[in-house]
C-alpha cells in the first residue's frame, strides 16, 4: 500500500542485497559501507553501534549494556545477554541506611558492570568477518574530528542539560559554557576516540583492563562506589535460548529475563484469541491495549529480575493465571480499575529512559537485532574523563527493599528494559526490529505487532502510527490521536495525559523472500535512517 505522497511523511527503503535501519544517518551509512566491504551483519551492527555511541551520547555508550538476537541462515536464533551485574562489594543495607528510598541515577551504586563492550567482542567472535579495529575506526575518527549535532539529539540534549551540570566532568565534556549544544553545533570526544581504538586493538582488554579500567574504577571509587578491577575483568556475556510466543500467525522472539521481553509476550498472549479484544473497535482497542499493558507491567515489576532471583518461573509469568489477570484488568473500566489498581506495588524503575536499537540483514542472510543503552539520557552522568567513558545508571532499577524480587544484591543482574525483537514466520526470520524508549519498549513491541499483523499496516506506517502508553497511574498519549479519542479514554478511566515528548522510537527490516527484497523503516520521532542496496 502506497502512502499519501501529498502528506508529510517518509517512505520505506527497499534493497535487494542488504539493509540496515538505525536512529542516525551516520550509523546507517557506516553499516552499509561495512557490509559493502565484505563485513557481516554483525560487523555492521558493531560499527553502527560504535558510531551511535559517539553521535548519540545521551542514548548509548560503551559504558552501557547490550543485548542482541542473532539468526544465522539455516540455524536457530540465539540471544546474546550483555548486561553486567552489580559489583560484588555492594551492600544493600548500607545503601538503604544512608537514608535513601531508591538509588539515585547519579549515584555510583547505580553503575553496574558495563556489559556492552564484552557483548560486542562476543558477537564479533561468533559472527564477525572484518577486524574489530576496522569496525571501531569510523566512530573513532568522527569522535576525534567532530560531528554535527542532529536535530532530535539536540532536542534531547537541551531537555537533559541540567543533569549534565550536576558533575563538573560531564559538564566539561557535554556542555558549552554551561549550555547544551544545539542542532548543527560540532562536538568532539577525543578521549572516547582513543578508547574505541584501544577496544579495536585489544578487544575486551581494551576496556576491562589497563588504563580504561583504571579510569572507570578510580572515578567510581572516588564517589563512594565499591567497584574493583575484578568486577570488570570477571564479566562474561552469555549466549542463551530466546523466548517466543505466537501472535496473529507469527512467532515473536524476545530475549529472556533479566530483560523485560516476557512482558511484551504476556501482553500479546492476553490479547491473542480474546473475544473482547477481537470485538473491540476504535478507541476501545486503544483502551484495552493500554490497560493490558498496565496490568502486565505490574506483574513485570514484581517478578522480572536476575533469573536466579525470580519469584516465579518464566512459564508461570506467561501462564494462564497471568493471562487471565491481564484480561480482567483490561476489561474492567470501573472506578479504580486501571491506573489505581495496576499502579500499586510498582518497582522503582524511572519513567523516562532512552536507548538505541538497530536492525541488520546482510547479503548472506545473517539477521541481527541489536540494542545498546545507558538507561537514563546521558546515563548516570558519571564520566571517566581520561577514557571518555560515560557510565550508565542501570543499577537505579534495583529496589532497596530487601523483600523485593529485584532487590539490590552483590553480583546480581537487575531487571532490564532494553529488548531487541525478532519476528519469525514458518521457522525463518521475517523481521528484526527494535523499539526504543526505556519503559515503553515491551509495550512498543506489542503495539508494533498489533499494527503490522492485525491491522495490516505497512512497515513504515506501523512505525509512524501514534502511540499511547499505560503504566502505573499514567497513560501518555501522543498528539497523533484526535481530541475525541483523548476524551473517550478519559471518560472510561484510562487517565490519559498528553505525552511531553515523542514516545520511544523504532527501527525494523522486513525480509520479503517471495520477491527477494528487503524493506527498511526507521522512526521519524528520531533522526532515523534506513539504508540498503
Amino acid at each position: 500500500m502506497l502512502r499519501d505522497f501529498q502528506a508529510p511523511g517518509r517512505s520505506a527503503v527497499f534493497g535487494t542485497n542488504a539493509m540496515i535501519a538505525t536512529s542516525h544517518p551516520l550509523a546507517s551509512l557506516v553499516g552499509v559501507e561495512t557490509m559493502k566491504r565484505g563485513g557481516s551483519a554483525a560487523d555492521a551492527a558493531l560499527a553502527a553501534s560504535a558510531m551511535l555511541c559517539v553521535v548519540e551520547p545521551h542514548m548509548t555508550g560503551i559504558g552501557g549494556d547490550c543485548f542482541a538476537l542473532v539468526a544465522p541462515p539455516g540455524a536457530p536464533t540465539r540471544a546474546l545477554m550483555g548486561s553486567g551485574p552489580a559489583p560484588k562489594g555492594v551492600d544493600r543495607a548500607a545503601v538503604a541506611d544512608a537514608g535513601l528510598a531508591a538509588i539515585p541515577d547519579d549515584s555510583p551504586h547505580a553503575v553496574n558492570v558495563p556489559g556492552a563492550v564484552a557483548a560486542w567482542v562476543a558477537l564479533h567472535a561468533a559472527h564477525g568477518r572484518l577486524p574489530l579495529a576496522e569496525l571501531m575506526e569510523p566512530a573513532a575518527r568522527v569522535a576525534e574530528a567532530g560531528y554535527a549535532i542532529a536535530p532530535r539529539v539536540a532536542y534531547d540534549w537541551a531537555a537533559h542539560a541540567a543533569r549534565l551540570a550536576r558533575r563538573p566532568e560531564s559538564a566539561a565534556a557535554f556542555l558549552r559554557d554551561g549550555r547544551p549544544l544545539a542542532a548543527g553545533d560540532v562536538h568532539r570526544q577525543p578521549a572516547l576516540a582513543a578508547t574505541l581504538r584501544a577496544i579495536g586493538r585489544e578487544g575486551r582488554a581494551g576496556f576491562y583492563e589497563g588504563a580504561v579500567a583504571d579510569d572507570v574504577i578510580g572515578t567510581l571509587r572516588a564517589l563512594g562506589g565499591t567497584h574493583v578491577h575484578e568486577d570488570l575483568a570477571g564479566f562474561e556475556p552469555r549466549w542463551v535460548e530466546p523466548i517466543r510466543s505466537r501472535f496473529a500467525g507469527i512467532d515473536v522472539v524476545e530475549t529472556p529475563p533479566n530483560g523485560q521481553g516476557a512482558t511484551a509476550l504476556l501482553v500479546l498472549k492476553a490479547l491473542e484469541g480474546w473475544d473482547v479484544w477481537r470485538a473491540a473497535r476504535g478507541p476501545e482497542r486503544l483502551r484495552l491495549y493500554a490497560e493490558a499493558t498496565r496490568a502486565a507491567y505490574r506483574l513485570r515489576d514484581g517478578a522480572i529480575t536476575d533469573p536466579a532471583a525470580m519469584p516465579v518461573s518464566l512459564e508461570g509469568f506467561l501462564g494462564e493465571a497471568a493471562v487471565a489477570f491481564v484480561r480482567r484488568a483490561a476489561a474492567d473500566p470501573g472506578p479504580g480499575a486501571g491506573p489505581e489498581r495496576a499502579g500499586r506495588d510498582l518497582g522503582p524503575i524511572p519513567w523516562e529512559t532512552d536507548t538505541i536499537c538497530l536492525s541488520v540483514v546482510d547479503p548472506d542472510g545473517l539477521v541481527v537485532s541489536f540494542i545498546n543503552s545507558l538507561f537514563h539520557p546521558f546515563g548516570s552522568t558519571l564520566y571517566a574523563p581520561r577514557s571518555g567513558v560515560l557510565l550508565h545508571c542501570r543499577g537505579a532499577s534495583f529496589s532497596l527493599d530487601a523483600g523485593h524480587a529485584n532487590a539490590l544484591a552483590p553480583g546480581k543482574h537487575t531487571m532490564h528494559t532494553i529488548i531487541p525483537g525478532l519476528v519469525e514466520a514458518n521457522g525463518a526470520p521475517l523481521m528484526p526490529f527494535g523499539v526504543m524508549g526505556g519503559q515503553y519498549q515491551a509495550a512498543g513491541h506489542a503495539h508494533l505487532m498489533i499494527r503490522l499483523f492485525e491491522e495490516g499496516l505497512d512497515l513504515q506506517a506501523a512505525i509512524d502510527a501514534p502511540r499511547l502508553f499505560g503504566y502505573g497511574g499514567r497513560t501518555e498519549v501522543e498528539t497523533g490521536f484526535d481530541a475525541e479519542t483523548f476524551a473517550w479514554l478519559a471518560a472510561r478511566g484510562a487517565a490519559p495525559e498528553a505525552a511531553g515528548a515523542p514516545i520511544g522510537g523504532a527501527q525494523a527490516v522486513w525480509i520479503d523472500r517471495a520477491r527477494g527484497v528487503l524493506v527498511g523503516a526507521s522512526d521519524p520521532r528520531k533522526d532515523g535512517c534506513a539504508l540498503g542496496w
